[in-house]
């Protein structure tokens, strides 16, 4: 089965990129610098920055669902990157052998399965999931930290 790998659109973080380091602090955001690869996973670009390249870490609701599920947590944006994500080949941040959690959930946004999985094994798990008819879309998380990581929908 095929699926979707979506990354965020680089719109909402925008004005974030020009906010000095006082202006992202008021927002409980702040600028960084990667020390360290992989460590600093993008949601737009879906691939880790390289060391020496400065990120936004800021909290983001992912799971905007009007359920109990709806969520929120900290993601990291690269400023360089410009253009989501947007593919049915596995992204570069699931190829760096990470334990990942894969969440299921139905069209009202309320989980109806879930587990957790190595990179190597992702695609096995999204097909387990995916086989669900009541499953909508997926959101996969770093399964370590919980940060939210990508949605993946079928193609």
């Amino acid at each position: 089965m095929p699926f979707r790998y979506r990354g965020l659109p680089r719109r909402p973080f925008e004005a974030m990129f020009a906010m000095s380091d006082t202006e992202l602090a008021a927002i409980g955001a702040r600028r960084m610098i990667a020390d360290d690869k992989p460590g600093f996973p993008c949601r737009i670009s879906l691939a880790d920055a390289e060391p020496g390249e400065p990120v936004l870490l800021l909290s983001f609701t992912h799971q905007d669902a009007n359920s109990p599920y709806k969520a929120a947590g900290p993601i990291f944006v690269r400023e360089s990157a410009h253009e989501p994500y947007d593919s049915d080949r596995l992204p570069p941040v699931f190829q760096a052998g990470r334990f990942l959690s894969a969440r299921a959930y139905d069209a009202a946004g309320t989980m109806v399965d879930a587990d957790v999985a190595e990179s190597r094994e992702l695609e096995p798990l999204l097909a387990k999931l995916f086989a669900q008819n009541q499953t909508g879309y997926v959101h996969v998380h770093y399964a370590k930290r919980g940060c939210f990581a990508a949605r993946v929908d079928r193609a």
